[in-house]
């Protein structure tokens, strides 16, 4: 996409009192909307903790004029966007992006929810139960308890240590106070002089301008509150303390009384503090064997408070003897910096390149957020008080150096626009020649593919490289590999190009997506670190996860048969034994050309095809996992009976037909959980329905009893939606797969799963009218394949297999 004109958004305040910030970005495929109320759990009265999270839940119940199935959320899950909210200490945010020629629908259903949300007392016990499911499981959660103790040092009185959560004691909805306090808060926050509106998209700003303000239109006037500040984060005159944990320790810092400047001063110290190049804090502690990682993160800002948590892993009480002079030390070599000018200037290139490739709704939060732009002279008032308050050392010690520049972002981020044939004109872009047909032919039936799919003028593009392993991976080989392009991968990402590199089963996927012409620097950085020797490097301590993102990561390797393999020799005879291929997607001529001699560096045996074993089909299988936690979760994935575009077009539109009543049924409805999810997933180019539950009260059978009830009334539900909703949800989902709606990064997604599934180049244009052709018949007879589980299903829970009709796993 073109480069944004300025770093800043356009910003104002209409007429009704509402502050907006207004982005054009011309080549984005979405539109984003993040409304922000100056108002969080910390502003709740003190007796009803968790009202503000109640409350926030309610917004979306649906109103009178967008009832359950046209409210907000159903509207952007059936246009194929995403929508979610936010209750944080001091402010509650609603945010959604959505394709552009539906974007002005959404935003009106977000103004008509905050305006005239369903405040019911019946409303409010049904969600009550839900926010008590939370909570349990977050007093469950490793992870969220670790956060909560890093807060233990605090003053007692000062909010962060109090309980905002929320949970069926302490929102007493049947009390007539409760109700009382309810309104109140409503009435008082969620009004336009405590709201701010950030919009950023393709349209033009005198668009986005007509559509803030009618979305202004909607909402109560009203005037900003004064809200009161709170205490001391510390009780005593220290300023800092340590805590330590399983191979882990924790530095915190109190700021009191800091001057008035964006978030960006805080984090300009933690992008350099960060930093594992030479000459910094990092690499010193590794060469000591001190910690291994370093990440220092804003936990906490409000008014002239905020909390810095540095976390350094395969550390200890006792390191932390040594680990505090040095980083002191650092600080005080990165204060006596003359205002930063060369860290400044490449901070806003950094900022620069992230705006030009992020989506449109992490746009939208940065501009909410104020982390839109480069450090102005307040900010740096303000980095100059925090760095203060750290106390660093007045004589440095160390031989401490900047930060090497980015190697990747002096490459220009424009991709060369393609060439013409002699003889063309420019509406002639998209023909080729003859010789040009054969050479891409050549290219489609060598281990990389380039694919024609997409435009290949754009600023971006996407490469997949497939290691399909022939020998047994050591155990500790991602651990080590992370370590190992830790560097490279972030200055791959500060420079637009994400880059991860995973394994599943006995195959490794490396994935480059974003700006096009760092990618074959970046790819020639990550192949030669491949044939390097690794580091030894510890795996840092991770909170085991909650038990249903444990099984969403294990779906993949039980989809499919992977073969006993033998040991390597050695770590890099992992990668020279196994074969390899790939897939290219919308890069320039220029771009491919630079490409080709990186190419020939890929380690491994150049493959032309690479075929899973996949696990039988047409079996109910049960996959009994053990996880973290008490709560009972199940992951159901029922794979198309076939590989025929038919089936996935089939499947895709009763994905998007399932998605809404499915989540009312299960979460609204029998209230069985927070985490209730459908959707369609792809597993090595297998499509499927993936179906997701955890529950804090009800056993696995019976989740999966529940979801099988469901489906068994698929077949219905589809008979009882009228012809023109049916066309209209086919519409809509044939829309989301057009070329020049999808964003580059889900475009290159379902591009490599079409080639796992043997799909033609023109793949997606065929799916759109395979979607557009299905008549009501086929998909009721595809729901009733589903139904019957002609292409098996696949159960992962953390519960045992109870029930004859499933077949537990080998």
């Amino acid at each position: 996409m073109p480069a944004p004109d300025s770093l800043r958004p356009h910003t104002e305040t209409l007429a009704n009192g509402l502050r907006v910030t207004l982005r054009h970005v011309p080549g984005l495929k979405r539109s984003a909307a993040v409304l922000r109320v100056a108002a969080g759990s910390h502003d709740a009265p003190l007796a009803w903790p968790g009202l503000a999270h109640l409350l926030e839940h309610l917004f979306f119940l649906g109103t009178e004029r967008f009832p359950t199935g046209e409210n907000l959320m159903a509207y952007v899950q059936r246009h194929g966007g995403q929508v979610n909210a936010r209750t944080s200490e001091r402010t509650t945010d609603f945010f959604f992006e959505l394709p552009p020629a539906t974007f002005a629908d959404g935003l009106e259903r977000l103004g008509d929810m905050l305006a005239h949300p369903r405040l019911d007392e019946a409303d409010q016990l049904r969600e009550r139960e839900v926010l008590h499911a939370e909570f349990i499981a977050w007093s469950r959660d490793a992870a969220a308890q670790r956060q909560l103790a890093l807060q233990d040092g605090l003053s007692a009185t000062h909010p962060l240590r109090g309980f905002h959560a929320g949970n069926r004691d302490s929102l007493a909805v049947e009390h007539a106070e409760f109700q009382s306090a309810l309104h109140d808060f409503y009435r008082s926050f969620y009004q336009s002089g405590q709201m701010s509106l950030s919009l950023a998209g393709p349209q033009s700003i005198d668009v986005l301008k007509a559509l803030a303000e009618q979305f202004d239109s909607q909402i109560p006037a009203g005037e900003a509150l004064a809200r009161p500040a709170p205490p001391q984060l510390m009780a005593s005159s220290q300023t800092s303390y340590q805590q330590a944990r399983e191979s882990c320790l924790d530095l915190l810092f109190a700021f009191e009384d800091l001057p008035s400047a964006s978030p960006q001063a805080l984090d300009f110290l933690c992008t350099w503090l960060n930093s594992s190049k030479p000459g910094g804090l990092l690499a010193l502690l590794r060469q000591r064997h001190l910690a291994d990682s370093l990440k220092a993160t804003a936990l906490y800002e409000f008014t002239g408070q905020a909390l810095l948590h540095i976390e350094f892993t395969h550390a200890n009480a006792q390191t932390a003897a040594q680990i505090q002079p040095l980083l002191h030390d650092w600080l005080g070599f990165f204060a006596a910096q003359d205002d930063w000018a060369p860290l400044r200037q490449e901070f806003t290139a950094l900022l620069q390149r992230r705006q030009e490739t992020v989506s449109a709704l992490q746009l939208a939060r940065w501009d909410c957020e104020g982390r839109d732009g480069p450090l102005l002279a307040h900010d740096l008032v303000r980095l100059r008080e925090i760095l203060k308050q750290l106390h660093p050392v007045d004589n440095v010690t160390g031989q401490w150096q900047l930060p090497a520049s980015n190697p990747f972002l002096q490459t220009p981020s424009e991709a060369p626009r393609a060439g013409l044939i002699r003889g063309q004109t420019s509406a002639h872009r998209g023909l080729r020649t003859f010789a040009q047909d054969r050479s891409r032919g050549r290219r489609e039936r060598s281990p990389m593919q380039f694919s024609q799919a997409l435009p290949d003028n754009s600023r971006e593009g996407a490469v997949y490289l497939r290691w399909q392993l022939t020998t047994q991976p050591p155990l500790d080989l991602q651990s080590r590999l992370d370590r190992h392009l830790e560097e490279v991968r972030e200055d791959a990402r500060q420079a637009g190009v994400d880059v991860s590199f995973e394994p599943s089963g006995n195959q490794w996927l490396l994935k480059l997506v974003g700006l096009q012409t760092p990618v074959p620097l970046v790819l020639e950085h990550v192949l030669a670190k491949l044939v390097q020797p690794l580091p030894m490097a510890q795996a840092a301590y991770e909170p085991p996860p909650i038990p249903i993102r444990h099984l969403l990561k294990a779906l993949p390797n039980h989809c499919r048969q992977s073969p006993a393999l033998p040991m390597p020799d050695s770590d890099q005879s992992v990668w020279t034994t196994a074969r390899w291929d790939g897939l290219s997607i919308g890069l320039s001529t220029a771009t491919q050309g630079a490409l080709g001699p990186v190419l020939a560096r890929v380690p491994g045996i150049a493959s032309e095809d690479i075929s899973l074993a996949m696990a039988p089909r047409g079996q109910r299988i049960w996959h009994t996992l053990q996880t973290h936690g008490e709560e009972a979760a199940v992951l159901l994935f029922c794979p198309t009976a076939t590989l025929a575009l038919a089936d996935e077009a089939a499947w895709r539109l009763l994905a998007q037909l399932c998605q809404t009543p499915f989540y009312q049924r299960l979460r609204v409805e029998l209230q069985l959980g927070y985490a209730v999810f459908s959707g369609l997933k792809q597993v090595d180019g297998q499509t499927g329905l993936l179906f997701g539950v955890q529950s804090p009260s009800v056993s696995a059978a019976q989740l999966i009893a529940h979801i099988e009830t469901f489906l068994a009334g698929l077949p219905a539900l589809i008979q009882q939606l009228d012809d023109a909703s049916l066309t209209d949800q086919q519409q809509a989902l044939a829309a989301q797969l057009q070329i020049d709606a999808l964003p580059r990064a889900q475009a290159a997604e379902l591009l490599w799963q079409g080639k796992l599934a043997g799909r033609p180049s023109d793949y997606l244009e065929r799916l759109a009218d395979a979607i557009l052709q299905l008549d009501r018949p086929q998909l009721r007879a595809a729901a009733q394949g589903l139904v019957d589980a002609d292409g098996g299903w696949y159960c992962l829970s953390n519960g045992a297999c109870l029930t004859e009709r499933w077949q537990a796993a080998q």
